[in-house]
C-alpha cells in the first residue's frame, strides 16, 4: 500500500523530484555512488527530453499525463542519437526510468500506468568472462614484481588483485575497506550492493598479501580511513586498478576481457569446478539472487566441454 501523500509539501517539477529521489535513494535504499551518478544520468536526460518534446517544463502533473508513444520516443533518441545506445543501455535506462517512476507513485501520488506498457530492446544474456586459474596466479605474481612501480605499491597492486581472487570481491568492496580492517582475521565482513552484508573467508595467501602492503605502506593510515592508498597518498580509486589491470594483462598476452572484475568471477567459477555448493557461492559473492550465480554453471560447462573437446582422442 502507498504511503499517504502530503501534496501541498510534495515538490512541484520533475527536475525537483528527481533530486528527493536520489536523495532517497541514496540515505534510505543505500544506493551505491555509482548507480546514483548512473541512475541520476538516464533520469536527467528522460525529463531533458521530454521537456523538449513537450516544449515546456515538466510538472508533475505531466509526469501523469504522459503516454506510452513519449517514452518509446525518448527511447528511439537513445538508440539513434549523437551516442546511440547498446541494446543493454537502453535496458538499464529504461529500469532506470521505471524506477522514478515507481517512486512518482508510491511516494508522490503521481500515477502513470502508460510506462509499463513500454517493452525494453531484447538483450542476449552474456555469460561471465573469468581468466582461468593459470591465468589468474599470472596476473598477481606480475603484480607483485612490476618492476615499473615502487615496491609499496607493488605490494599494494598485488594486495588488492587478490582481495578479488581469494575473497570474491567487488572492486568497489575492496578499495572501500579500512585500516581498521587489518591485519585481516579468518573473515571479512563486506558491505555489498544494496547495503547487503556478508561475511567473506580470507585465505591465508589473502593475509600475507595485505600485510606486505601495511608493511611498505610510506603514508600514515588513521584506522577510519581508506586502506588502499593512492600515488599520492588519496584513496586508490578503481582507476588506477583497472589501468594496471590493464598493463597487466598486454604483458601477459591476456584478452582485454582480463579486468579486475573478471577475478571475482574466477573466484567464483573455480569454486564451482571445484565442487563447491551454488547456495554456498551465492552467499561468498553476496548475490541477492540465485539465478545470478547460476549464469556460473553455464561457464563451468563450457569450461568442461572445451577441455573434453582437446583431449578426447576421437575430437
Amino acid at each position: 500500500m502507498a504511503e499517504p501523500v502530503d501534496l501541498s509539501a510534495r515538490p512541484a517539477t520533475a527536475r525537483a523530484a528527481q533530486i528527493d529521489w536520489l536523495a532517497y535513494l541514496a540515505h534510505e535504499r543505500r544506493a551505491s555512488p555509482r548507480t546514483l551518478e548512473s541512475y541520476g544520468a538516464v533520469v536527467a536526460n528522460l525529463i531533458a527530453f521530454l521537456e523538449q518534446h513537450r516544449g515546456e517544463p515538466l510538472t508533475l502533473a505531466g509526469c501523469a499525463e504522459l503516454r506510452a508513444a513519449d517514452f518509446r520516443a525518448w527511447l528511439a533518441f537513445r538508440r539513434t542519437g549523437d551516442h546511440p545506445l547498446s541494446a543493454r543501455s537502453l535496458s538499464h535506462a529504461l529500469s532506470a526510468a521505471r524506477a522514478f517512476f515507481r517512486y512518482l507513485d508510491r511516494r508522490l501520488g503521481v500515477e502513470n500506468a502508460e510506462l509499463a506498457l513500454v517493452r525494453g530492446p531484447k538483450v542476449r544474456p552474456t555469460l561471465p568472462r573469468p581468466v582461468s586459474e593459470a591465468s589468474a596466479r599470472d596476473l598477481l605474481d606480475e603484480a607483485a614484481t612490476d618492476e615499473d612501480v615502487p615496491a609499496w605499491a607493488r605490494a599494494r597492486d598485488a594486495a588488492v588483485l587478490t582481495l578479488l581472487y581469494g575473497c570474491g570481491l567487488r572492486i568497489s568492496e575492496a578499495l572501500s575497506l579500512k585500516r581498521r580492517d587489518a591485519p585481516l582475521g579468518e573473515g571479512l565482513r563486506i558491505t555489498g550492493k544494496g547495503g547487503k552484508t556478508r561475511i567473506a573467508p580470507v585465505l591465508p595467501a589473502v593475509r600475507e598479501a595485505v600485510d606486505a602492503y601495511l608493511a611498505q605502506c610510506p603514508y600514515p593510515l588513521p584506522p577510519d580511513e581508506p586502506l588502499f592508498r593512492a600515488a599520492r597518498g588519496g584513496p586508490l580509486g578503481p582507476r588506477p586498478v583497472q589501468a594496471q589491470m590493464a598493463r597487466l594483462r598486454g604483458r601477459l598476452g591476456l584478452p582485454s576481457s582480463a579486468t579486475p572484475h573478471a577475478l571475482r568471477h574466477a573466484f567464483a567459477t573455480h569454486l564451482l569446478g571445484a565442487g563447491a555448493d551454488l547456495r554456498a557461492i551465492q552467499e561468498l559473492l553476496g548475490h541477492a539472487s540465485l539465478s545470478t550465480t547460476q549464469k556460473y554453471t553455464a561457464v563451468d560447462a563450457e569450461g568442461l566441454l572445451a577441455a573434453y573437446r582437446r583431449a578426447h582422442p576421437q575430437t
